[in-house]
């Protein structure tokens, strides 16, 4: 099968299209004729070696696919010919993947393939950190730092769902008006001037955000927190603009707490978290509340290039790669 393969972890550079062995049958795992892979920060971190997780090379990255079950283990809710989409944990840029149950969920009929490959691991994650980490309560205020990405869209669109009045942070005229599409109440692009801690004291009359959702860190971090309301929550799920240092000083005079949320360290502690999950963003999804944006679309064998655009920031919203037709 056709796959694009990381040979040396010098970014995407390293990755080439290569015919690799379909993974083998497992009958406790579901394998999937891939038709689109998303792609993900954590593989761009993974082809320059500064994930986490650092697999053996050479090693095929993908983390999230979309596509038709060739076969599943027979106590499962899945059988082959079923539209899914899958956190397949590595391997997801190819003909061919494999996912543990837990983490296929079905899709719409009238969904896409490759908007579907963006709807297993910003949405877990973000049902993850919001309710889970972050307990979000209907009708507060939650500022969405780098809105205009993946997993700021899914925050938005999942904040909304539950209730909450969302204000959207990014940078450019289009990422702004795909947030509004997505629901937000209020956005703000830094590009036109207004910082985004006078926009939450503006919308907030004085009083601050109750939950800052951040997957950016960097030097905005500080100002995140000085928007926090007296009791509000800063929710880290990334440092997109590096890794900021936390004056620990302000959470106690403040009041304020710092929570991270890491769903895939999170799963091997309780994996039945991705089940409650799957359950409510299949929901979502089939009432059209939750709709990955996919901004580009690239065929697999110019996955270095996609994943190169999401390096430099041009991405708006998803981006998502082609394998088969579907």
């Amino acid at each position: 099968m056709r796959a694009l393969v990381l040979r040396e972890a010098t970014g995407p550079d390293g990755l080439r299209v290569e015919q690799v062995a379909e993974p083998t049958h497992d009958p406790s795992l579901v394998r999937i004729d891939v038709v689109a892979a998303g792609v993900t920060y954590p593989d761009l971190l993974t082809s320059q070696g500064r994930y986490q997780d650092r697999p053996d090379l050479p090693y095929v990255p993908g983390l999230e696919v979309a596509g038709i079950v060739r076969d599943a283990p027979a106590d499962s809710t899945f059988r082959p010919g079923d539209r899914v989409a899958a956190a397949c944990m590595g391997g997801g840029y190819a003909e061919v993947a494999v996912a543990d149950p837990s983490l296929v969920m079905g899709i719409p009929d009238g969904m896409p393939f490759v908007q579907a490959s963006g709807l297993v691991l910003n949405y877990q994650t973000m049902f993850f950190a919001l309710h889970r980490r972050a307990a979000l309560r209907s009708q507060e205020l939650v500022v969405v730092r780098g809105a205009g990405g993946g997993l700021g869209i899914a925050a938005i669109e999942l904040s909304v769902a539950a209730g909450a009045e969302v204000l959207a942070v990014c940078r450019g005229a289009e990422k702004a008006a795909l947030c509004r599409r997505a629901g937000a109440h209020h956005v703000v692009d830094e590009d036109e001037g207004e910082l985004f801690r006078d926009a939450v004291a503006r919308v907030s009359g004085g009083i601050g955000a109750r939950l800052v959702v951040d997957p950016v860190g960097g030097d905005g971090t500080l100002d995140a927190l000085r928007s926090l309301a007296p009791e509000g929550r800063l929710l880290v799920l990334g440092f997109t603009g590096g890794i900021p240092s936390i004056p620990a000083n302000r959470l106690l005079l403040r009041n304020i707490a710092v929570i991270g949320a890491a769903w895939g360290a999170f799963l091997a502690v309780d994996p039945r978290i991705a089940e409650e999950a799957r359950q409510r963003i299949e929901h979502l999804a089939a009432s059209g509340a939750v709709r990955p944006p996919v901004h580009s679309v690239w065929p697999l064998e110019r996955g270095a290039e996609a994943l190169i655009a999401l390096r430099d920031r041009s991405l708006v919203g998803k981006a998502a790669l082609t394998v088969a037709t579907g």
